[in-house]
């Protein structure tokens, strides 16, 4: 497991890390989201071993990371920036980790190289920048480490080559123990590969929790009330007093559309017992369900993450 015991980094006067504490259970995939400048990119670079921080620890399998050459070699981190020496091949790079992962499996590298089209004896240099994180991508998946960091991963990569590289993930999942961190500030790509999701913002985690329970506790409806009910009814006091809470609402005309928390059943009863001329509940995404969460907290969610 990854724990992280209020942790601050500071570049000069800029806390890029500010005071978080966070746990990231093993065998998952935990989605870290937020704008760039959020802290993302430090926040692994800690939990890599890269940055000390100046102030917590970062533990994996409750070994401190930082210093850690035994903790190091069950990581794996793609950072955005991928660094392959000047005149490196694909081959060059995967005999290079050998020597460092002890369960570097060649044979998997060569097979990966096949099912991506990448020729292992070309320089990288020459590569563009998806195949870069193709081949980042192969090299992580053939370290079989326990845990693999990918920042930005996904930045680069055609639509067909996302949905590859969210099927390897699945697949190693399956085949052994695996805990992955993918560090993004496009929610969208998260969504179906994620188990977890934990949301920065300037420094500090504002959210994190299992995406399910996400999904099962925040639900969208659309409803439209009768004429003579328009002005009598208030629907934040209806769902109150139910112990529901309605996070916000959209109107336009008649039509309004309610974000609201709690038990599905619960919210479409309460709301057909008003007996309105129109209701709809509708799935909501993982971006919307982030959206009503943090604006609760005070922060324009929408404007901050695409």
């Amino acid at each position: 497991m990854i724990s992280a015991n209020s942790v601050i980094k500071r570049f000069g006067d800029i806390v890029s890390v500010n005071n978080i504490s966070l746990d990231i259970k093993d065998g998952r995939v935990f989605g870290l989201i937020g704008t760039n400048g959020a802290g993302k990119s430090t926040f692994l670079r800690m939990a890599a071993g890269v940055y000390k921080p100046d102030y917590g620890e970062i533990y994996i399998d409750n070994e401190p990371v930082f210093e850690n050459p035994d903790i190091k070699k069950k990581i794996f981190y793609i950072s955005d920036e991928q660094f392959f020496y000047p005149n490196a091949t694909g081959m060059y790079m995967a005999e290079y980790y050998k020597n460092y992962y002890p369960n570097f499996s060649m044979e998997k590298f060569v097979e990966l190289l096949q099912d991506f089209g990448l020729d292992g004896e070309r320089r990288i240099r020459t590569f563009s920048k998806g195949m870069k994180k193709q081949m980042s991508v192969i090299l992580a998946m053939s370290a079989n480490t326990e845990y693999i960091f990918m920042d930005e991963t996904f930045d680069g990569l055609d639509p067909v080559m996302r949905q590859a590289v969210k099927s390897i993930i699945a697949s190693n999942m399956t085949e052994r123990k695996l805990t992955v961190i993918i560090a993004s500030h496009n929610l969208r790509e998260l969504e179906d590969v994620c188990d977890d999701i934990g949301l920065m913002h300037k420094g500090g985690i504002l959210l994190s929790d299992e995406l399910d329970s996400l999904k099962l506790r925040t639900h969208k409806c659309q409803i439209v009330l009768r004429e003579e009910d328009e002005n009598r009814l208030s629907l934040n006091t209806v769902l109150k007093n139910v112990g529901l809470e309605l996070m916000n609402i959209n109107e336009r005309g008649r039509l309004k559309t309610i974000t609201v928390r709690g038990d599905r059943d619960e919210i479409e009863n309460t709301l057909l017992n008003l007996n309105p001329q129109f209701m709809e509940m509708i799935p909501l995404t993982l971006e919307e369900i982030f959206i009503s969460e943090t604006e609760v907290v005070g922060y324009e969610f929408k404007n901050l993450i695409y």
